[in-house]
């Protein structure tokens, strides 16, 4: 094992999108081909999908279909269009503020596509003065790394005019995100929920659809991004976000703005795709009186559970199944700052939920009560799929890591950054990693924090561990490529003889916590050449240098066209000397 030692215009109303789905003129092209498996694999069982059947699917794939394994092909096209400009949005009522919008909307339209399908979005960057990459988080992009969205890595930057085609198979269902990679530049609007259609280990009438939370800030995220760098110098915490927002919107302070509603009806049973999609808030969210039985974590079906209040971090998904079995009248939605992970915001976010026979109204119902604090990983996640993990490789190698003093610039102005193994990850955005394979150049710098995976079909291990001393925040770990299997984690230093690690049937996801202070231990076998990208999703650490990334089986990487690769490097390199933004972080 090797160890980490991690020191304008807004969408409201959940009715509106969940029927919706997306903005029709930004669904261009839908081409139908047979679905085929990958595979010479026995079929699951014939069933059809339906409200009381929601573990069925067709062709042979059920929701027992384990999609790291197999998946449908041949699906269809389906095609997005997505353009990024300048723009204001004013979510809570509090004032508008300078936002960068995808199709002139906050969040960004749903892209919706099914199990199998093929998706090709393409994007154009209309902003003035920002480039950008598109990441589509928690997405395998199964021979396709070139699509994974994250400059510096898998590409050069989209500049100022011009446009990327991001292609991809869907070979995962589930619920998700995308967000651009370039600095906190999330953070200002720059994010769109993802919607897989599939099989699922709990029942429900309707699909809501999805749900997405955030911290919001009146500031822009660079300004707060700027404050947070020199607030670490002394270890200190970065500003408290403003207000919370579900679904796009939210009251302010002085009772401005406008709450999200949706209407259920008595006896029916509705899934919702709750996505924390924050720059810095773990939140906790429950609904008044109406548990939630989970049956996702981030892409992967578990074995559902109830529970009153659900934890997510950011860069996290559950989808939960809500049953309408209370007296009919008006509940509240809360959506709370989950101060034990160190969150820090003004405000909490409520949304009003009405049952279809009563006038919707100011609700007067009241919150369960409150869970012991803890920032950790709900107890309640076992995958449906029963995976053990060999525990044979299982190696001590440690890593040092913690906080360093290093500059993002040569000869530059020094910060107190995080680091790993003593670097801090500083990437190059005119030359990805992927140039390196294209060159055969294996001279990777330092400061890129490379680090090969073990051989195709073996398994990786990590560990990792705050440095004591550092700031206690807990870190949202995500990685891109692959999910991961969560064999435990836990507070102080790890003690392999001591420490409580399942190998049976562990967790498994794209993004979980690392405790405070504490550590997180992981595995993941090699079966996904790439270039992979592991990082904390508080957007102030990776921007920070909180990062990695794993060059996994480089002489079987896929790589991306040629000819449209380097058209947006030189793209990028021509309007470098005249930007008015220079690079001044990780660049992630």
């Amino acid at each position: 094992m090797r160890f980490l030692n991690l020191a304008g215009v807004c969408i409201a109303g959940l009715a509106s999108i969940a029927s919706a789905g997306v903005v029709p003129a930004e669904r261009v092209n839908v081409v139908e081909k047979r679905a085929t498996s990958t595979t010479t694999r026995v079929p699951d069982a014939a069933c059809t999908n339906g409200p009381l059947t929601r573990s069925c699917w067709k062709n042979g794939y059920s929701v027992a279909t384990d999609f790291d394994q197999k998946f449908p092909t041949g699906g269809a096209t389906v095609t997005y269009n997505l353009e990024i400009t300048n723009g204001t949005c004013n979510p809570d009522g509090n004032g508008p503020r300078l936002c960068l919008l995808f199709n002139g909307q906050y969040p960004g339209p749903t892209i919706r596509a099914t199990w199998g399908d093929n998706l090709v979005i393409n994007v154009k960057n209309s902003m003035k003065d920002n480039g950008t990459s598109i990441h589509w988080h928690g997405v395998r992009q199964y021979h396709s790394p070139g699509s994974d969205g994250v400059n510096g890595l898998t590409e050069c930057p989209i500049a100022p005019g011009d446009s990327k085609t991001y292609s991809f198979q869907v070979t995962q269902f589930g619920t998700s995100w995308y967000h651009s990679h370039f600095s906190s530049q999330y953070g200002d609007g720059v994010v769109g929920t993802m919607i897989f259609e599939g099989p699922a280990t709990a029942n429900y009438d309707t699909d809501l659809g999805v749900y997405p939370l955030s911290d919001w800030y009146y500031q822009t995220a660079y300004q707060i991004n700027a404050i947070t760098l020199q607030n670490l110098a002394n270890q200190g915490p970065p500003p408290s976000a403003d207000n919370i927002l579900i679904n796009g919107t939210n009251k302010n302070a002085n009772g401005g703005g406008s709450y999200s509603q949706v209407k259920i009806t008595k006896g029916k049973k509705y899934r919702l795709r709750l996505i924390n999609t924050s720059v810095d808030n773990f939140i906790r969210v429950s609904l008044d009186n109406h548990q939630l039985q989970v049956m996702t974590s981030d892409f992967i079906p578990i074995v559902p559970f109830y529970t009153n209040w659900l934890l997510i971090g950011i860069g996290q998904r559950y989808d939960v199944v809500i049953t309408a079995n209370q007296t009919e009248g008006n509940y509240w939605f809360r959506a709370n700052v989950a101060t034990d992970c160190l969150s820090g915001n003004k405000m909490g976010a409520l949304a009003i939920w009405s049952y279809d026979t009563v006038t919707a109204g100011t609700p007067t119902s009241s919150a369960f009560a409150a869970v012991a604090a803890g920032c950790y990983e709900p107890a309640g996640i076992t995958p449906y799929w029963k995976q053990p993990v060999p525990s044979s490789q299982f190696l001590n190698s440690p890593l040092t890591v913690s906080l360093t003093r290093a500059s993002f610039t040569p000869g530059g102005e020094l910060h107190v950054l995080w680091a790993i193994n003593g670097s801090s990850m500083n990437i190059d955005w005119s030359y990805p990693t992927l140039s390196y394979l294209m060159d055969k150049n294996t001279n990777y710098p330092t400061d890129l924090n490379v680090w090969p995976s073990s051989a195709e079909g073996s398994w990786n291990y990590w560990l990792i561990q705050m440095a004591p001393n550092m700031p206690p925040v807990p870190h949202p770990i995500h990685l891109h490529g692959h999910d991961y299997f969560v064999i435990g984690y836990g507070n102080g230093q790890f003690n392999q003889s001591t420490a409580s690690l399942n190998w049976a049937n562990p967790p498994r996801r794209d993004t979980a916590t690392l405790p405070g202070g504490g550590w997180l231990a992981i595995a993941y076998p090699s079966n996904n050449p790439g270039t992979w990208l592991a990082h904390c999703h508080i957007a102030w650490h990776v921007s920070e240098g909180l990062g990695v990334q794993f060059v996994e089986t480089p002489s079987q990487v896929t790589l991306p066209d040629s000819a449209a690769y380097k058209k947006t490097c030189d793209n990028w390199k021509a309007y470098v000397p005249t930007s008015y933004w220079k690079k001044d972080d990780s660049g992630l």
